[in-house]
């Protein structure tokens, strides 16, 4: 059942659970080009977790790692790895957005409450997705601060390669459970069905993946859902359920309007990107037709192209950037096309699996 569309914003920011959050700032500052500006823990009346703020763009991430082993987030990031907790949303009025998401059978994370500082007030509450992601729903009431309460500024500049906003967010869930996903954010947040892709569209000689996308009434949140398909071989979902220990976020689209500068940036600062099979770019004119980049170039940075009805796509992805094989990053830039690049599937999924391989799981 398709419910009307909650009242969200936009994406307020997603928050990783991580081992080390000043390492892993240091990552994302110097190889994502992230800066960090703000920072929340003991010494600023956070006492059981360090977070670290960064933003690129309108791309807004915490890192928060608990400070003692008998926190939640502790046994989360035992079980699960480094990777997203919460893909949060601002919304007009927290209290109204959360009591309505649990009637419509959303299940309660947190309930809504104020959280406050010297720079004010921000009304929160949170319901759970799949897996253990969680959706927070924000609504600043009077805060004049940088960020959030307990957060207070703490800059450190990275060198920006040009990523703007989010774009897109990709949920690895079990097989059979696509279906029940995308009618929970029917059901529970109002979005509709935006695209839906099948085995046959998605899939190389070893594995496969079935694909449905839910947006946003406005179309400025996407989430595809994903779920392994049958296949001679281990798919690339199966290998993130397996090492992730149940459904959550596989990958974060970051929008960029020069992919070009973006990923030789990137790759400079250390970056590792998925390698495109050689045959790729043979017939890439011909498959995609006139653009405005350098084929020549679009080899060199392995970046793919593809082409629908409303214009062409760039898109890149890198491998995953924890040694578990689960989270990881897709740069993309829009020259009208609305698609995920459907017509680069196979080769992304060909790309996968020489990775896969490598590790001894395909």
């Amino acid at each position: 059942m398709h419910a009307p569309p909650l009242p969200i914003n936009h994406i307020h920011h997603v928050e990783l659970a991580v081992g080390n959050a000043k390492q892993a700032s240091f990552y994302y500052r110097n190889t994502f080009g992230f800066t960090q500006e703000a920072y929340a823990g003991p010494e600023t009346g956070q006492r059981e977790r360090a977070s670290y703020f960064l933003r690129q763009g309108n791309a807004r991430i915490i890192l928060t790692t608990p400070l003692f082993k008998d926190d939640p987030l502790a046994r989360h990031i035992h079980e699960h790895g480094d990777g997203v907790v919460d893909i949060a949303f601002h919304v007009r009025n927290a209290d109204e957005s959360y009591t309505e998401a649990v009637a419509r059978g959303g299940k309660s994370a947190q309930e809504p409450h104020t959280v406050t500082d010297k720079n004010g007030s921000v009304r929160r509450a949170a319901i759970h997705t799949y897996g253990d992601v969680i959706h927070s729903f924000i609504t600043p009431i009077d805060y004049k601060g940088i960020f959030l309460p307990k957060f207070e500024p703490y800059e450190l500049k990275g060198r920006s390669t040009g990523l703007r906003a989010y774009d897109h967010m990709v949920g690895n869930v079990e097989d059979n459970h696509m279906s029940k996903w995308v009618d929970w954010y029917n059901s529970v947040l109002g979005f509709d069905m935006f695209l839906t892709f099948d085995d046959k569209d998605i899939s190389t000689d070893h594995s496969a993946l079935r694909s449905t996308v839910v947006a946003s009434e406005d179309r400025r949140i996407k989430f595809p859902i994903n779920e392994p398909a049958d296949g001679l071989k281990k798919s690339q979902i199966t290998e993130y359920l397996d090492y992730n220990n149940g459904p959550g976020v596989q990958h974060i689209a970051l929008y960029t309007d020069n992919i070009v500068d973006t990923i030789s940036t990137m790759t400079e600062q250390g970056v590792d990107f998925l390698q495109a099979p050689d045959a790729y770019y043979d017939h890439l004119a011909e498959r995609v037709g006139v653009i405005d980049e350098d084929i020549n170039v679009l080899k060199k940075l392995n970046i793919l192209v593809d082409r629908d009805d409303k214009g062409y796509l760039l898109q890149l992805f890198t491998k995953p950037v924890e040694d578990r094989p689960t989270l990881f990053y897709e740069v993309i830039q829009r020259k009208g096309a609305e698609g995920f690049g459907k017509g680069n599937f196979k080769a992304l999924f060909v790309a996968i699996e020489q990775e896969q391989r490598r590790r001894g799981n395909l």
